[in-house]
This record gives C-alpha cells, sequence and structure tokens, in this order.
C-alpha cells in the first residue's frame, strides 16, 4: 500500500511539475510533449526502483532473524567459549584492572596475570580485545614501581628509631628492626651506629605496617615527675 501511494506521489510531482515550468517558461506543443515524456520515463524508472526495493523488503520480511543470545553463542563458539567461560575471564579481567589501578604489586606479577589474559582465545571478543591489549597494557606501562629499598648514609646523631621515624621512611619508630634486620652485616649492636655507614632501607610490607602501627597506637610513654 505504502509502495503504491509513493507512486502516485511521484505522478503528482510530475504534473505539477511541468505545470510549474509551462508558467514559467512559453512551451511550444512540442517542447510540452518531449518534457512530458523525459518526466514519463523518469517516473517509469523510480516505479521500478521502488517495486524493486519493494521486493528487497519482502524477501527480508521471508527469512528468519537470529536472536541476540543465537548470535553471541555462535561467536564464542569461534573462539571455544561457553557463556560461562566468559562470565569466568570477565570477572578475571575486571578483578585484573582494579589491582592495575591501584597499583598492586609487584608489577611484574601484574604483568604476568595481563599476559596470561592476552593468551586467552576470548581475549578476542570485541568486548575484551580493547582493554586486555591495549588499555590495560597502557596502564601497566605508565606504572612507574616504587624502588623495594632505598640507602640512607647515617650522619653524626642518628639511631635506628629516629631513622625508622623520618617521613621519608617509615614515619614510625617502632619500625626500626626492619632496618636493622637488613643491615645485620653492618651493625653489630643496635644501639652502635656510626656515622658513613650506608644502610639498606626496605619497604614495609602490609603485615609490617600493620604490626609497628599497632605498637606505636598501644604506646603509652611512662608519666613524668
Amino acid at each position: 500500500m505504502k509502495i503504491r501511494n509513493l507512486v502516485s506521489v511521484l505522478a503528482l510531482l510530475i504534473f505539477f511539475s511541468v505545470a510549474i515550468f509551462a508558467q514559467e517558461k512559453e512551451m511550444t506543443k512540442d517542447e510540452w510533449q518531449a518534457e512530458m515524456n523525459r518526466l514519463n520515463t523518469e517516473k517509469q524508472s523510480l516505479t521500478q526502483e521502488v517495486s524493486s526495493l519493494q521486493s528487497d523488503i519482502n524477501n527480508l520480511k521471508s527469512k528468519s532473524v537470529e536472536s541476540y543470545d543465537d548470535c553471541m553463542k555462535e561467536l564464542y563458539a569461534l573462539v571455544g567459549a561457553t557463556q560461562a567461560d566468559v562470565d569466568n575471564f570477565r570477572n578475571a579481567v575486571n578483578e585484573l584492572d582494579g589491582k592495575i589501578q591501584r597499583k598492586e604489586g609487584p608489577k611484574a606479577d601484574r604483568q604476568k596475570d595481563l599476559d596470561a589474559l592476552k593468551a586467552n582465545k576470548i581475549s578476542a571478543l570485541p568486548e575484551f580485545y580493547d582493554k586486555v591489549h591495549n588499555q590495560m597494557q597502557a596502564s601497566l606501562d605508565a606504572w612507574v614501581e616504587a624502588p623495594t629499598e632505598v640507602n640512607y648514609t647515617v650522619v653524626r646523631g642518628d639511631c635506628l628509631w629516629n631513622i625508622a621515624k623520618k617521613p621519608a621512611y617509615y614515619s614510625n619508630g617502632f619500625a626500626w628492626p626492619v632496618i636493622y634486620k637488613a643491615n645485620r652485616d653492618q651493625i653489630k649492636n643496635p644501639n652502635l651506629i656510626y656515622p658513613k655507614q650506608i644502610f639498606k632501607i626496605p619497604n614495609l610490607t602490609d603485615e609490617e605496617k600493620a604490626k609497628y602501627e599497632k605498637l606505636r597506637s598501644n604506646y603509652k610513654p611512662a608519666p613524668t615527675k
């Protein structure tokens, strides 16, 4: 019905086009007939095109369209995965991405985790490819990992407590045993250290941070008289 209406509209447009053209320019009978012939030819061409489009529409309607779920199952089959496999992979991607954004080191371990995701065929799916192969790798490349330890040169008046209390290191004097253990080859007595000695100051682990922070928070200095 819509196609027939379109053809009728085209016929009216042709008629009015000729009428307007004739009003704007005085036409002879032969010129009028020539213009009508041209427009009729154009009408036939457009009618055939509309008919062809209607045929294409009918063909499309006659074909069954697969559901979204069926299409996704076929896509997953291409990489040898099930819906459950894809769900598990998605969870793994989100978990690793969170660790990278939070800079939960060591960085080398996160790179190994990402390489494992890249090696999985599921990473080729459109949902994951850019994030796994490009975005997460870019985040890892931009991650500047802090050194696991730094060196400190002892100056006159230093003690292990004061070194550990420095904001550049632990900000907690109770963590001095960490420095002592890391430099047992130089420190025979933790109460005796000497200028120009060079000590390694390792990073505190999360467990050590919690341990020495608890000691500091529970410490109550002796009352003064």
